[in-house]
């Protein structure tokens, strides 16, 4: 049988991974010791030169199905792994059928939720991470996708300035539709709560966390999260033709929450004295396209919060409000982000993302102050953040086993 490689953006390297030997018997030298969810799969996580992936051994027939789920996704904009391809034909020397594997590219700066509770995150932080999968899963049912399996152990979490952003792993159940029904969104949610729940229960029980985790309160916590959300999404609205400010009342709510209108749907009566609106078309990432088009970095839409208010600060401090915007962010870039990168020594660099990074030297820069009654300057905080706390952390782009 001829072995198969069916790849997006094809990386050569791939070919010399030996797919010859069933992925529990791949030697140290190629497999990472990165933390890895709990799968049902036997997953293994390598490195190809600067490059590292994410193999998953399956049925041939499944490994193409989420190849392609994965690569909609994608089109779509949606945050979720990146499928790097599906390798299928593969032997042992002694001619016995090994698995087919699915390809993915290792998500840079994110780590599986029992891994963030290895890393000092408590039971109190544990509504943040069901946040996180409330936002993943509204967006995915607006795009059309019924997950099926909604889980923690199915998600990747990147820090977000002190909260966290959540990313699709195992997309094996999906379905992607013009829309997903109410009764399609129940399902979502029911399954996730009773999963959740497990996994919630089964961590607390294996000694993870120093204080019981309240389930029942936390399904409830995911269930009205959802609701709200989902409502202030895609609910009608409908008021009288002398309140057309409700329109853009309606659209600075939705990007207070981080998302941009791309189509609003307005209707008004034959005589014109009722007016309607609805969203049909929202993506999140509203402050995040912001930063991107003032300073060209990618970064999640809380980081981007923080940095753009630390922006009009710096504004507001040296008076440049009348200013070309653009010009002001490469000044700030210049003179405040690009010098506290560089304080990082090198070895440090994979501790957290430079927005992260950032986040905390502003929290870092409030407890200076308030300690010591006057504002703590921005470079002088970097500089003890870095020196007591940053170095000290586990790498969290590359780690080692838990």
């Amino acid at each position: 049988m001829a072995m198969r490689i069916v790849a997006s953006r094809p990386d050569p390297a791939i070919l010399g991974l030996p797919w010859d030997t069933p992925l529990e018997g791949w030697p140290d030298d190629v497999v990472v010791p990165l933390p890895r969810g709990l799968s049902r799969h036997v997953v293994r996580i390598v490195r190809l030169g600067e490059r590292v992936y994410a193999v998953k051994e399956t049925q041939d027939d499944i490994a193409f199905r989420e190849y392609r789920m994965l690569r909609d996704l994608q089109r779509l904009g949606m945050p979720s792994v990146v499928p790097q391809g599906v390798v299928t034909g593969r032997e042992a020397p002694d001619g016995t059928e090994l698995p087919a594997a699915l390809v993915t590219r290792h998500l840079q700066f994110s780590l599986p939720y029992r891994s963030l509770f290895s890393r000092g995150m408590t039971t109190e932080h544990v509504p943040v991470l069901i946040d996180a999968i409330v936002v993943l899963l509204v967006r995915l049912h607006l795009a059309g996708f019924f997950w099926g399996d909604v889980s923690l152990s199915n998600v990747l979490f990147r820090r977000n300035a002190g909260e966290f952003a959540a990313y699709l792993v195992d997309a094996e159940t999906g379905e992607l539709h013009e829309a997903v029904s109410e009764r399609m969104r129940d399902y979502d949610i029911t399954v996730g709560c009773e999963n959740i729940f497990a996994e919630l229960m089964d961590l607390s029980a294996s000694g993870a966390v120093q204080h019981p985790i309240d389930g029942f309160a936390i399904i409830s916590h995911l269930r009205e999260r959802y609701e709200a959300l989902w409502s202030e999404l895609t609910d009608l609205e409908e008021f009288g033709a002398d309140e057309m400010w409700r329109i853009e009342r309606r659209v600075e709510r939705l990007n207070d929450l981080g998302f941009d209108v791309d189509e609003l749907d307005i209707v008004t009566d034959l005589g014109g004295d009722t007016i309607r609106i609805q969203p049909k078309v929202v993506d999140l990432g509203h402050h995040a396209r912001e930063v991107q088009a003032l300073t060209g970095m990618s970064v999640e839409e809380n980081q981007a919060r923080r940095l753009l208010n630390d922006l009009a600060a710096f504004t507001a401090h040296f008076d440049l409000g009348r200013e070309d915007r653009h010009l002001v962010a490469s000044k700030w870039m210049h003179e405040i982000f690009e010098p506290i990168m560089a304080m990082i020594p090198p070895d440090a660099t994979g501790k957290l993302e430079p927005a992260e990074v950032f986040h905390e030297i502003l929290e870092h820069r409030w407890y200076l102050s308030e300690r010591a009654g006057h504002e703590v300057g921005i470079h002088e905080t970097a500089r003890d953040y870095i020196d007591r706390y940053l170095t000290a952390r586990p790498d969290e782009a590359i780690t080692g086993e838990e």
